[in-house]
C-alpha cells in the first residue's frame, strides 16, 4: 500500500495538470452542449400567421376617409440603448452593453419627445425590447403607448431568444420587435412570418423577421388603409434580403389589387435603386446594404427616400465628437406607397444621432389622390 502511494506521489507534475485541463475542458463541452439544447428546445417558432391583439383600441376615436391627409414617421429606435456615445461590435466597436439604465431611459425620453412634438397619425417603430438586458429590463414598447395618448398599438417579435451567449460579455436575453402606433383603430392586425435565411444552429439565437401588418377601415368604402411596419435583413449573405423583399412586393401587390391604400415603411437595411445612391457611397471594409430593384415592382409604386440626409449610421465609433465628414452613413430607411396615394412631403429628420443610430423619417399623404 505503501508504495502504491509512493509511486502516485511521484506521478509527473505535466500529467496532473493535464488532467485538470481535460476535466475543464469537458465540464466547458458539457455546459456548452446543455446551452445549445436549451436555445433549440426554447428556440422562438412562430407561425407563418399569426394574428395580433391591438393594446388601447376604444381610446381610439378618429376614422379613416378617403381624401383624408395624414403623416407617417417611421423610427429604428436602437432599443434605447445606441445614442451618440455607443460604437456596437457587429459593425466593427468594441461596445457590446452600450448603455447604462440612466441612458437607455435618456435616450427613449428624448425619441418620446421628438414623436410628441411631430404627432403623427402613424407611428412605425423597428428595435424596440420589452424585456432585454440589452435595455436594462425597460418595457420600451409600453412606455410609448403610456406617453402616446389616443394611439393604438400593435406589436410582433423578431427577436426573442431567453439567453444570446455571444460574444463577452455575453447579450443575455433578447425581447424585441416592431411596434405600430395608430390614431385609427384597425379592424384586423397580423403578425407575417418573412423567410429566415439562417439554419441550425444559427437559427436559434438570430432574428426571424416579420411584418406587421394593420388593417383600418375607411369610412363609407370597402376599402382598408393598410400599414406595413417591416426591418428586413441585415447581415445574411444577400440571399435572405432578396427572398424577404420578393415576399413584401407580392403580399403589397395583393393588397394593391384589392383597391386599397397601402403604406409599407420601416428599416429596410437596402436602398431603392431609385434613390440617389452617390450620396452617401460605402466605405471599403465597412457594412454595405443591400439594394431593392424598384422595376421588380409593377408600375406606379412609390419608393420614397430622401437622400438630403442619411437615415443611419454606422456604429464602428462613437458619433459624438467623430469627425462627421468622414463617417460612414446610409440610406436605408423609408416608405413603399401605394399608386392611389398622392404623397405630399418627405422629409429625413436630422436629429444628429443623438438618440439612436438612426434618424426618423416623416411623410405626408392624402388618400384616394393618386401621384401626379
Amino acid at each position: 500500500m505503501k508504495k502504491r502511494k509512493a509511486e502516485k506521489a511521484k506521478k509527473p507534475l505535466y500529467r496532473r495538470i493535464l488532467k485538470w485541463i481535460g476535466i475543464v475542458l469537458l465540464a466547458v463541452l458539457v455546459l456548452f452542449a446543455v446551452l445549445l439544447a436549451y436555445l433549440t428546445v426554447t428556440e422562438y417558432r412562430p407561425a407563418d400567421k399569426e394574428a395580433v391583439t391591438p393594446a388601447n383600441p376604444y381610446s381610439v376615436g378618429e376614422k379613416a376617409e378617403e381624401y383624408q391627409t395624414l403623416t407617417v414617421v417611421t423610427w429604428n429606435t436602437g432599443y434605447g440603448a445606441l445614442g451618440d456615445n455607443a460604437d456596437f461590435f457587429m459593425d466593427g466597436g468594441k461596445m457590446v452593453n452600450t448603455a447604462d439604465k440612466d441612458r437607455v431611459s435618456e435616450n427613449l425620453n428624448g425619441i418620446m419627445g421628438k414623436l410628441r412634438e411631430l404627432s403623427p397619425d402613424v407611428i412605425f417603430l423597428q428595435e424596440t425590447d420589452r424585456n432585454s438586458a440589452r435595455s436594462h429590463g425597460i418595457d420600451e414598447v409600453k412606455y410609448f403607448l403610456d406617453n402616446l395618448p389616443g394611439y393604438q398599438m400593435t406589436f410582433a417579435n423578431n427577436f426573442k431568444v431567453g439567453y444570446l451567449p455571444y460574444p463577452i460579455p455575453p447579450i443575455g436575453r433578447v425581447d424585441s420587435g416592431v411596434a405600430t402606433y395608430s390614431r385609427f383603430a384597425s379592424d384586423s392586425s397580423e403578425r407575417i412570418q418573412l423567410p429566415i435565411p439562417f439554419s441550425w444552429p444559427m437559427r436559434i439565437a438570430n432574428l426571424k423577421r416579420c411584418l406587421l401588418i394593420d388593417r383600418i377601415p375607411i369610412a363609407g368604402t370597402d376599402k382598408q388603409l393598410v400599414l406595413v411596419n417591416l426591418h428586413l435583413e441585415a447581415y445574411d449573405s444577400g440571399e435572405g434580403k432578396a427572398a424577404q423583399t420578393d415576399m413584401l412586393r407580392e403580399i403589397l401587390e395583393e393588397e394593391a389589387k384589392n383597391g386599397n391604400y397601402v403604406i409599407a415603411g420601416g428599416d429596410f437595411n437596402q436602398i431603392f435603386s431609385s434613390a440617389d445612391k452617390a450620396a452617401y457611397p460605402s466605405q471599403e471594409g465597412k457594412w454595405q446594404c443591400g439594394e431593392i430593384d424598384v422595376s421588380a415592382f409593377p408600375e406606379g409604386w412609390q419608393f420614397l427616400m430622401d437622400a438630403r440626409v442619411p437615415t443611419c449610421r454606422f456604429l464602428d465609433q462613437p458619433y459624438k465628437d467623430a469627425e462627421k465628414e468622414g463617417f460612414q452613413y446610409y440610406l436605408i430607411d423609408g416608405f413603399i406607397v401605394s399608386a392611389n396615394v398622392r404623397v405630399t412631403r418627405l422629409e429625413t429628420l436630422d436629429l444628429g444621432f443623438v438618440n439612436t443610430d438612426h434618424n426618423p423619417v416623416m411623410i405626408e399623404l392624402t388618400l384616394g389622390e393618386p401621384q401626379c
